[in-house]
């Protein structure tokens, strides 16, 4: 029998001491898509700029493609959103031609459109350049190093974990996290059932190699290399999917990597695990290797699956961070990179009840 166990992950600089209420109404947490391009104004593609409120991504898809009387298959997005919360994104539907329904007219409860756009190109799945969040914490407790945390995060960043909704982890009535959802469907997945869902199947996949991902980046913190590279380590180009090896010099590594990364330049990752050999070289090789020994039966069923290995950014510094407290209640801005989660950011700076 095969058991995942570890939910509970490192701290970059400890557990914090301040405390707040996390996500009592949807407008607590607001979510806006950052494009990084604007539509042409023609093309086959309408681009839906969209508020949604109560409703998950999928499901608007599925509400958009009905209205627009086109398949699912003509319906896309850049990026899931949280249900519970006010989140604005953009959709996108083919629909060849000069065809176009009147978007005013969707009747979609908690969903507006906002604007509508031409495009040329279809709307793919992590275009995005980023979001940015607006967060409201109430009847807030900070303790008296609230200040020093925001400091540390906004100078260090924070692991870059992949955050509580993509496992369905649940809180049990002691408010301690435990199995559940997602990455329950893993466990089983691992133990030889067959989901037979292909939507549950994938969202199963995606849990489990976003938590090997995880435990890796954990043990990178308990070991005191997060910062620190080692020989062989795959650093990504910031910005980019593209990586290089850190090279040795007399035994060490190459300092231009130290100063490349105290720069932003580059980025040390963890291995998003797949078919394939690890891409890290060296001391680096060994460590990786070592580490995800434990993990040998996720790892064996993720390439089985056929999926690509890849890498993903150990650390992620929001940006424009803010802060300001409104009578008990904390008030947070900040923008993070596609697929990265804001609750990273947040489990740094304060605990979130």
């Amino acid at each position: 029998m095969i058991t995942l166990t570890g939910i509970e992950w490192q701290y970059l600089n400890g557990k914090p001491h301040s405390s707040g209420e996390f996500k009592r109404q949807p407008d607590d947490f607001i979510v806006t898509e950052k494009l990084g391009y604007s539509p042409t104004g023609e093309g086959e593609h309408i681009y839906v700029w969209l508020q949604k409120q109560n409703l998950n991504t999928a499901y608007v898809a599925e509400q958009l493609a009905k209205f627009a009387q086109v398949p699912l298959r003509n319906v896309s997005y850049a990026g899931r959103k949280d249900k519970y919360a006010l989140t604005k994104q953009w959709f996108g539907v083919h629909l060849p031609g000069n065809k176009s329904p009147d978007w005013q007219q969707l009747k979609l409860e908690g969903a507006q459109v906002l604007s509508t756009s031409r495009h040329n190109k279809k709307l793919r799945t992590g275009v995005l350049k980023g979001n940015q969040f607006e967060i409201r914490l109430r009847n807030v407790s900070l303790s008296d190093d609230f200040e020093s945390r925001v400091q540390q995060v906004t100078e260090q960043g924070v692991p870059n974990y992949f955050a509580e909704q993509r496992f369905g982890v649940i809180k049990d009535a002691d408010g301690n996290l435990q199995l559940g959802g997602n990455l329950a469907m893993a466990e089983r997945m691992l133990n030889g059932e067959t989901i037979r869902n292909r939507n549950k199947r994938s969202m199963a996949i995606s849990a489990l190699r976003s938590w090997v991902f995880n435990q890796v980046v954990s043990e990178r913190i308990h070991a005191g290399l997060f910062a620190q590279p080692m020989i062989g380590d795959a650093i990504k180009l910031a910005g980019s999917n593209s990586f290089f090896i850190a090279e040795a010099i007399a035994g060490e590594v190459d300092p231009d990597v130290f100063q490349r990364l105290k720069q932003c330049d580059v980025e040390l990752t963890a291995p998003m695990i797949g078919k394939g050999a690890l891409a890290s070289k060296a001391d680096a090789l060994d460590w990786e290797t070592a580490c995800l020994g434990p993990y040998h039966d996720a790892a064996k069923l993720l390439s089985d699956l056929d999926l690509r290995q890849e890498r993903r950014a150990l650390n992620v510094t929001p940006n424009n961070l803010t802060w300001q407290l409104d009578a008990n209640d904390l008030r947070l801005s900040f923008d993070l990179p596609s697929g990265c989660y804001a609750t990273a950011v947040l489990r740094e700076l304060i605990q979130c009840v």
